[in-house]
């Protein structure tokens, strides 16, 4: 497997789990403080991870 191909993979899975994330922030409304801190870690999470990755893709080419 190649670099770019790991890549894609990486920037994949990193949306997914940031989209994940914001998606539980916006339609769940749970109202113990735990349940909320764990959306926003895989959102803030997933967000860097994107970041890097197009950086890293970005080299790549």
């Amino acid at each position: 497997m190649n670099r770019k191909t790991k890549a894609k993979i990486g920037l994949i899975g990193s949306l997914i789990i940031c989209l994940f994330g914001v998606y539980r922030l916006l339609v769940e409304f749970p109202t113990d403080v735990s349940l909320v801190f764990v959306p926003i870690v895989f959102a803030v999470s997933g967000f860097i991870g994107v970041i890097t990755i197009l950086k890293t893709f970005k080299r790549i080419e």
